[in-house]
């Protein structure tokens, strides 16, 4: 078999792969922002397979460039794709499409204007600086809700969201912005085939992950979740512990209050607290849980005709926020409505 057959077998496999993914996970979770996120990534990467090469020319087909700009239009994707998957708070805004339009214009405009007026180089190299910065982006966000994430299955895909990331996007970038002009078939070979590598594991891999661990049904607001009454006494007494810990000693208004903290005040590894709460009291991210605790506070002293001057700054601080922003953010989430309007609501009631 021609280098040439191997590649386009290559770029087949990616590409059929890539659809049977964006149809299932657009299928069995149409209702969930991350699952249709990850099918729009998977289509604009089925778009990178068709389209992409090592190198690039002065002269690009016309049906080419719309490919190569909705694949580079796609690390945006990428980037909202691991934000959504790892923040089960995250909502699409609306400067979020023109974030994507932008790099997408970019691309398509370096494509048919800025490379064949002869600025190959610096097309190559501004598209492919753009899309390391929003793989730094999608790594940045991966690595900084790591210790907060409680879903185990969910914590280990991040190892292979980052790796493929850095390893394939990442290095592509580089080789294209120190190539800039075409390379071999013996590369492009390699670069299809480490693809459709990457997207064979990730198939895999998603077909052996139960997908309600990465794509919940629905993510509603938490409600202060209770003790139940489990079988094994074990858990149940640290459950017992955990929520004196927050009832009593009111833990979650400590600065920067971490699972690893707890779990020391527990006595108890990180990991079985991260399942307790979990597994056994339904939250899949720990600031959520600490959040949940914060608004039943904040809510009792917004609801109390003792505090009714006290301003809602004040008790969102004492509650255990850093500032007003993120408070009634959380606040609303959970109550549906803002933290005066609790209050006002409250007062009118009384």
């Amino acid at each position: 078999m021609t280098l040439a057959a191997t590649e386009l077998a290559f770029r087949a496999a990616s590409v059929a792969l890539l659809l049977v993914l964006a149809a299932s996970l657009a299928s069995d979770f149409r209702n969930v922002l991350a699952a249709r996120l990850g099918a729009a990534f998977a289509l604009g990467s089925a778009a990178h397979a068709a389209s992409y090469s090592i190198g690039a020319s002065s002269l690009v087909a016309g049906w080419h460039a719309p490919l190569i700009a909705l694949s580079t239009g796609n690390i945006v994707v990428f980037w909202l794709f691991t934000r959504a998957l790892f923040d089960d708070e995250f909502r699409l805004r609306w400067w979020h499409g023109l974030v994507w339009a932008a790099v997408t214009t970019f691309s398509f405009a370096g494509c048919v204007w800025i490379a064949p007026s002869g600025h190959v180089r610096f097309s190559v190299t501004a598209v492919n600086l753009i899309v390391l910065g929003f793989i730094a982006l999608a790594i940045r966000q991966t690595i900084v809700s790591w210790s907060s994430d409680l879903v185990e299955r969910r914590r280990r895909v991040r190892v292979f969201i980052v790796l493929a990331a850095a390893m394939y996007g990442g290095l592509n970038a580089l080789l294209q912005i120190a190539i800039g002009g075409a390379a071999g078939d013996v590369a492009n070979t390699i670069n299809a085939g480490a693809l459709a590598c990457i997207v064979a594991i990730l198939t895999c891999a998603m077909m052996r992950v139960d997908g309600a661990d990465l794509f919940p049904a629905s993510v509603a607001a938490p409600t202060m979740a209770k003790p139940a009454a489990f079988d094994e006494s074990a858990d149940r007494k640290l459950i017992d512990a955990l929520m004196r810990l927050m009832a009593d000693e009111r833990v979650y208004r400590q600065e920067n209050i971490t699972i690893g903290v707890l779990a020391g005040r527990l006595k108890i590894p990180e990991y079985r607290l991260r399942r307790l709460i979990n597994q056994r009291l339904g939250y899949r991210n720990f600031n959520m849980f600490l959040n949940n605790h914060r608004i039943e506070e904040a809510k009792a002293a917004l609801a109390d005709p003792a505090q009714a001057e006290v301003p809602v700054i004040t008790i969102a601080m004492d509650a255990g926020f850093q500032s007003l922003g993120p408070f009634n953010r959380a606040f609303k989430a959970v109550t549906g409505v803002t933290p005066t309007e609790y209050r006002r609501l409250k007062v009118n009631a009384a």
